[in-house]
C-alpha cells in the first residue's frame, strides 16, 4: 500500500466510524458545551491543537517537472534517492477544449513514453519497491476538470494516467481558474470519488491530496476552503491538504521564509478543521495536523526578495516533525542544486537550479529528515530477460559495432543509452563499472508493452540500391534493406546502416521524412 495507507480522513455512508473517532467527536462537542461558546471556529481551534506522537505515516516527496527533461537526463536524475516519493508533475489538458491528458502541453502520454522514456523510468522505480505520485493541474495550462465536459470523460482522463503508471497517490494542484469554476469543482469531486470507489472494489486504495495556495498571515483563501469542501461534499476521501508555502507576494514583516511557512500552516490548521466540521467529516485520531502538508519553493522564489534557504528548510522540517505533519514536499527536485557559473544572472529564477549557493548540500536532505519515501512491494511487469531482435524496442547491442553518444540499445532485458562514443568491447551491463564510469546509462527495463523497433521503409525504386563499388557524394540518396539513406560526405564501400549507431563517423544518415 501507499505511505498513507490506513488513514481515511472522511468516513462515508457504508464505512464504519471507529470508537476512537466517536470519542474524539464526543469530546470535542463536550468542550464546546463546557466553554459555552457558539462560534463555529471553537471546535476547530481545539481540534487543531490535538497532536499525537504516534501519528499516521509521514512521507516526503519532491515535485519533479517531467516536461523539463529528456530521456537521458531523466535517467541521470536521482529520482530514487533524495526525491523520496517523487510527485511527477503536471498532468493537464491538451487544450482548453480538449480533455486529452498530457504532461504540460508538450507531451501526450505516448510521446512521454517514447521521447522521455517515462513509462520505463516509472517501472524501474516500481521494481525497486518505490512509490510514485502524480500531480494534476498546476499554475499554467488547463486543469482537466476545466476541459472535460462531464464526469465520465474526466474520470476516464484521470484514470488513464493513474492506470498507465500504476499510481495510487493523486495530487490535485488547484490554482487560478481551477479555484473559481464551481461546475468544474463538482465534476472533479464526483470523478475522483468514483475512482476511489472503483479502487476499493478492487481491494486497493487511491490516496488523494489537494494542493492549494496559502497566505503567510491568513492561511487559505475562501476559494481554497471551498475547494476542500467541494471535494468532501462530492464524496472524496481526502488524504490531506498540501499548502504551497511560497510566492506570498506580501510584506513578510522581516520574517524568514521558514517563519512565514510556519505561520501559514498555523493559520491553515483551524481553517481545515472548520471545513471538516462543517461537512460533518471526522478528523483523524491524531488531529488536523496529520491532514496537512507543506511545499516550499526552494531557493529563489518567483517573488523578488523571497528566498527560501537551507536554514529555512531545517526550520520547517523541525516544525513539521513537532506537529506531525503528514507530508513535506518541495518545488522542485529539478532545482535542487547550485546554478552553474555560466548562469550569470542569479536574480532570474531558473527551473533547473535554486538560484542560491548550496555548498554541496541539498534541500531534499533537509526537508526529508524524519520523513520517508514510500517503500512497498509494488506489482510490476514481468521481467524480460531474452533479447529478441525481432521484437526488441531498440536494436540489440552488438559487440562488433561502435556507438556514438545518444544511441539507445537493448541488452539483457534492459534499455541503455550511450553517454559518449564507445568502442565495441564495452558491454552496457558490465558489472565491473559503476554508473559514473560506464559509457552506458541504464534507462530502465524492457516492457511487455514496448513496440518492436523498425526502420522506416520506402517502396522499391524510390532510390537506387546501395552498391559497395559505387562512389557517393554529399546529398546522394540510396536504399539499403528497404530504408532510405542520404550521404553526408564522399564515401565508398561504407555500409549505410552503420550510421544508425556510429553517427559521428558514418557518411550516411537515415532519411526519416
Amino acid at each position: 500500500m501507499s505511505p498513507l495507507s490506513g488513514r481515511k480522513g472522511a468516513p462515508r455512508p457504508g464505512k464504519r466510524l471507529s470508537l476512537w473517532r466517536v470519542a474524539v467527536s464526543v469530546a470535542a462537542a463536550a468542550v464546546v458545551c463546557t466553554l459555552g461558546v457558539a462560534a463555529a471556529s471553537t471546535t476547530p481551534a481545539w481540534i487543531a491543537s490535538l497532536t499525537s506522537p504516534q501519528t499516521e505515516t509521514r512521507w516526503f516527496g519532491a515535485y519533479y517537472d517531467v516536461t523539463l527533461e529528456s530521456g537521458e537526463r531523466l535517467a541521470a536524475n536521482s529520482l530514487a534517492g533524495a526525491g523520496g516519493t517523487p510527485v511527477l508533475s503536471f498532468v493537464v489538458a491538451a487544450a482548453s477544449d480538449d480533455c486529452t491528458p498530457g504532461w504540460g502541453v508538450a507531451y501526450d502520454l505516448d510521446a512521454a513514453a517514447t521521447d522521455l522514456q517515462l513509462d520505463r523510468r516509472v517501472e524501474l522505480l516500481r521494481r525497486n519497491g518505490q512509490e510514485v505520485a502524480v500531480s494534476f493541474g498546476g499554475a499554467i495550462n488547463t486543469e482537466l476538470a476545466l476541459a472535460c465536459a462531464d464526469t465520465r470523460t474526466l474520470r476516464q482522463a484521470y484514470g488513464d494516467v493513474l492506470d498507465r503508471y500504476g499510481v495510487d497517490i493523486m495530487d490535485i494542484d488547484l490554482e487560478g481558474e481551477s479555484l473559481h469554476d464551481t461546475a468544474a469543482a463538482e465534476r472533479r469531486a464526483h470523478a475522483v470519488a468514483q475512482l476511489q470507489r472503483e479502487r476499493r472494489d478492487d481491494g486497493d486504495e487511491l490516496e488523494v491530496w489537494v494542493t492549494l495556495p496559502v497566505s503567510a498571515d491568513t492561511g487559505l483563501t475562501d476559494e481554497g476552503t471551498a475547494a476542500i469542501a467541494a471535494l468532501l461534499d462530492g464524496g472524496v476521501d481526502l488524504s490531506g491538504v498540501n499548502v504551497m508555502t511560497m510566492d506570498y507576494g506580501t510584506d513578510l514583516g522581516g520574517r524568514s521564509m521558514g517563519e512565514a511557512a510556519i505561520d501559514a500552516l498555523t493559520a491553515t490548521a483551524p481553517q481545515v478543521a472548520d471545513v471538516y466540521a462543517a461537512q460533518k467529516v471526522a478528523l483523524p485520531p491524531s488531529g488536523v495536523w496529520s491532514l496537512l502538508g507543506a511545499t516550499p519553493m526552494i531557493g529563489r522564489n518567483d517573488i523578488d526578495g523571497e528566498i527560501f534557504t537551507l536554514d529555512d528548510a531545517v526550520m520547517l522540517n523541525e516544525f513539521a516533525q513537532k506537529r506531525s505533519l503528514a507530508r513535506l514536499s518541495m518545488w522542485s527536485l529539478n532545482r535542487d542544486r547550485t546554478c552553474g557559473s555560466n548562469y550569470a544572472n542569479q536574480s532570474l529564477v531558473s527551473n533547473e537550479c535554486s538560484g542560491i549557493e548550496q555548498a554541496g548540500e541539498f534541500f531534499a536532505d533537509a526537508l526529508s529528515d524524519g520523513y520517508e519515501p514510500a517503500q512497498r512491494i509494488i506489482p510490476s511487469h514481468p521481467a524480460v530477460t531474452v533479447d529478441d531482435p525481432k521484437t526488441s524496442t531498440f536494436p540489440v547491442w552488438a559487440s562488433d559495432l561502435y556507438y556514438s553518444a545518444g544511441v539507445t540499445v537493448v541488452w539483457h532485458g534492459g534499455v541503455y543509452v550511450s553517454k559518449w562514443w564507445v568502442q565495441n568491447s564495452i558491454q552496457p551491463d558490465d558489472p565491473t563499472l559503476d554508473q559514473m564510469s560506464s559509457a552506458w546509462m541504464y534507462l530502465g527495463p524492457v516492457l511487455p508493452t514496448d513496440k518492436p523497433y523498425a526502420l522506416p521503409l520506402l517502396p522499391p525504386g524510390t532510390y537506387p540500391e546501395w552498391s559497395e563499388t559505387e562512389i557517393y557524394d554529399v546529398g546522394d540518396r540510396v536504399l539499403y534493406d528497404g530504408t532510405g539513406y542520404e550521404a553526408r560526405w564522399w564515401s565508398q564501400s561504407q555500409r549505410p546502416d552503420v550510421g544508425l549507431f556510429n553517427r559521428d563517423s558514418s557518411p550516411w544518415r537515415v532519411i526519416t521524412e
